[in-house]
């Protein structure tokens, strides 16, 4: 089919805002020890667990009347499985259900207070423990799988738990705990434990800090299937590497020495990056280097490592789980590549993938979507910026000149854009315009020293990474430097009103979504996990107060003159909706072109369909109005 000539942003794009908000999104996933592989999918504001046998029966959806989603924090963790059950959480009440992949209705095991997380079955499936949080208080719980007492406090006096697992003899407790100032990326503890059961009643005996401090963070305690070894992601240097201490001699060993991450920023609850093979010779770990994920299988005793080759290029590997099936060990995924939306996989330990799950129809075939291109420029002080780069693509349209170009700014900070599916990307890609993905200082990904660049410096080095970023761009004949937009959400969302405000005129127009304006009442108002996030990256109050002024958009807001469209859910309760009030009113005052929606029922974050829909609709008239015809 022969190339039309189309202007950049108006390339007749195969993704509407109709799928967009059609889309799914995929949560948890787990094996059931049956032979069911069971996921989560957020199908618009409500979560469904799905049941999929691996004998390649029928998949059915386990919840009918439930909404499953965990609240604790920014949430995960939202279901466990153990042989023929599944526990899960009910996000309208933050319960704990128990319900049977054989059938019949799903029974409550918690009361209807607080809210829960990571419900975690012992290994004999007669005891669950799980994270619960009532009015601020933090606790590891454990209750009986038939709700016959009352739940009991296992583990308590630190501010936040994370990631509680068994040993599989049943007799110990590990989990990851810290307390404020710090983020579950900068500091925590490895505690272990001895579990003392005298009838119904339990309690944790000798616990020990395996590994961490307030300088060292902890990623994800997994006990080897023959309890020798307890596994852990501590930072060795630069890097979170993998290790193993040894339960027997109490002896740790570093498993991986590669300059990559073993592990994530903990955002929320039960993320996983590595299982033991059920012998326990073997650990499979998903490796991320230069924002790519490659799955590498590491001998336990000698190290050696070995690049499982999967016949299918997904780039992005999220939420490894395994079992063995009929004698052969099994891996899942949530998988993705810049082209190939997200999909819900096994993989053989060949690098055979099948396909259960995909988040969208897939009538779209890969080549219709832009590749993805890792990019690198020099900040203005000589240090290096990472970031992707996705070129306007249509295989059936070809613009004039240089296309205009959306400088997306992620949320966090302490986060970064892998090389996997990215629908926004995609959207405005498939439309013509150029888009850039800025893992800016302060990224994870490439390292501590990057990802502590933003300490005492949020509103600086992002915005310099972005403003240098899109001058890279441009200076490679990448986009149009009079056609320059900025985008983010939540933290991205501060950096677009600050880029506004300290370069005017530099972007032609912003997109803010639930952005942070200002500084003080975000600290007095977020809720409880980012209380004290501030402390590192602006400084601690009443001390910093200069800085909180200098570095909240809202007492400088009178600069910004460029078109700026603002989006905000009603319910958030991490950045509050008066945070973009206080802008718009700004912006009417003084006349600058705008728009403003505010969407009811949404939080931090928009997660029903209509919204989503909307939002895409209202982006792209606004760009029409400003940066197209503009």
């Amino acid at each position: 089919m022969p190339e039309q000539e189309f202007p950049y942003g108006l390339f007749p794009s195969p993704l509407t805002p109709r799928a967009m908000g059609r889309g799914l999104t995929f949560g948890e996933v787990a094996f059931s020890g049956r032979g069911d592989l069971i996921w989560l999918e957020n199908r618009s504001d409500r979560g469904v667990i799905v049941v999929q046998p691996l004998n390649g029966e029928g998949r059915r959806d386990l919840n009918a009347d439930f909404s499953v989603r965990a609240r604790v924090g920014y949430g995960g963790g939202d279901f466990g499985a153990c042989g023929e059950w599944v526990y899960f959480i009910d996000s309208a009440q933050g319960r704990i259900y128990r319900q049977s992949l054989l059938g019949g209705a799903a029974r409550a095991l918690t009361p209807a207070f607080g809210k829960a997380a990571a419900p975690t079955p012992s290994p004999d499936g007669n005891w669950l423990v799980y994270v619960h949080t009532y009015e601020d208080k933090d606790v590891i719980a454990i209750v009986d799988v038939e709700a016959k007492t009352w739940p009991q406090i296992l583990v308590q006096g630190e501010d936040f738990y994370m990631q509680p697992t068994w040993h599989p003899q049943g007799r110990h407790l590990a989990w990851v705990a810290w307390n404020h100032p710090n983020m579950p990326w900068d500091g925590t503890w490895l505690r272990l434990a001895r579990l003392e059961q005298q009838g119904d009643a339990w309690r944790c005996a000798q616990v020990e800090t395996i590994a961490g401090d307030e300088q060292t963070s902890i990623f994800q305690p997994l006990f080897s299937p023959d309890g020798h070894y307890l596994a852990y992601v501590a930072e060795s240097g630069n890097w979170w590497q993998l290790w193993l201490y040894d339960l027997q001699t109490s002896q740790r060993r570093q498993l991986t020495i590669a300059p990559a991450e073993h592990a994530l920023p903990a955002w929320v609850q039960g993320l996983r990056t590595y299982q033991f093979s059920p012998d326990g010779s073997w650990i499979y770990v998903v490796r991320n280097q230069n924002a790519q994920d490659r799955l590498i299988k590491i001998a336990c005793e000698s190290g050696e490592e070995t690049e499982v080759a999967l016949d299918t290029p997904y780039t992005a590997l999220g939420q490894i789980c395994l079992t063995q099936w009929q004698g052969e060990t099994i891996l899942a995924f949530i998988a993705s590549a810049a082209t190939i939306p997200p999909r819900v996989i096994t993989v053989s330990e060949d690098g055979k993938t099948r396909v259960w799950g995909r988040a969208y129809p897939e009538e779209i075939p890969s080549a219709a979507y832009s590749p993805a291109y890792p990019i690198e420029w020099i900040a203005k002080d000589g240090e290096t910026v990472y970031g992707l780069y996705y070129p306007p693509h249509h295989p059936g349209a070809k613009g004039k000149g240089v296309p205009p170009l959306i400088v997306n700014i992620h949320g966090g900070p302490t986060s970064q854009v892998k090389n996997g599916f990215n629908p926004r990307a995609q959207y405005f890609a498939t439309r013509g315009y150029a888009f850039l993905e800025v893992n800016y200082r302060g990224s994870t990904g490439y390292g501590r020293a990057y990802r502590e660049k933003l300490r005492a410096s949020w509103g600086i080095y992002d915005v310099e990474d972005a403003v240098s970023g899109a001058q890279a761009c441009v200076e490679r004949g990448l986009a149009d430097g009079e056609k320059l937009v900025i985008m983010g959400g939540s933290a991205g969302g501060f950096t677009v009103l600050k880029a506004l405000e300290d370069y005017p005129g530099f972007f032609k127009a912003g997109i803010c979504l639930y952005g942070v304006s200002n500084q003080f009442t975000l600290a007095q108002e977020t809720h409880k996990f980012e209380a004290r996030y501030l402390d590192s990256l602006l400084g601690a109050l009443p001390e910093a107060a200069a800085v909180y002024r200098q570095r909240s958009p809202i007492y400088f807001v009178d600069r910004i003159r460029d078109p700026i469209a603002i989006f905000q859910g009603e319910e958030d309760n991490v950045v509050p909706r008066a945070q973009s009030d206080a802008v718009v009113e700004s912006l009417r005052r003084r006349g600058v072109p705008h728009v403003y929606h505010l969407f009811p029922g949404e939080g931090h974050g928009f997660r029903k369909s209509e919204t989503i829909e909307q939002f895409y609709q209202a982006v792209e008239a606004f760009l029409k109005e400003y940066v197209v015809f503009g």
